[in-house]
């Protein structure tokens, strides 16, 4: 089993930058491919951001990308989605997501996800 906890959501103004972490536990993650998820009001789930267990491939949804990067540091076990450019559309629960090996843009992919972490765009 792994374990997921995110962190460093909050209430920002547009333009502003944010970084989420994510921290896992219970095993390594360095076979696992990594995804980062949001869900606004109102919405369905949807993909934002996936990385190889390498770390050599990443795969970003058309509405972040050049925005947000995402980053692994298998060492500390951790995952990264930094967040630039923020505007209200970004505002979302966002979920941090592990699956075996191979990346995927869709959830049901998924085995473990965390409980998420409310990020707030004010306008």
């Amino acid at each position: 089993q792994v374990q997921l906890v995110e962190s460093g959501g909050g209430l920002v103004q547009v333009g502003d930058s944010l970084r989420l972490s994510c921290v896992a536990s219970g095993r390594s993650i360095n076979n696992y491919a990594m995804g980062w998820f949001r869900q606004g009001p109102g919405k369905d789930r949807e993909f934002v951001a996936t990385i190889s267990w390498r770390g050599d491939s990443t795969q970003y949804a058309d509405s972040v990308k050049d925005r947000f990067t995402i980053a692994r540091d298998n060492a500390k076990n951790t995952v990264y989605l930094q967040m630039n450019s923020l505007n209200p559309e970004d505002t979302a629960v966002y979920y941090c997501a592990a699956r075996p090996w191979g990346t995927s843009t869709f959830s049901h992919d998924y085995n473990f996800w965390g409980q998420g972490t409310q990020v707030t765009v004010s306008s």
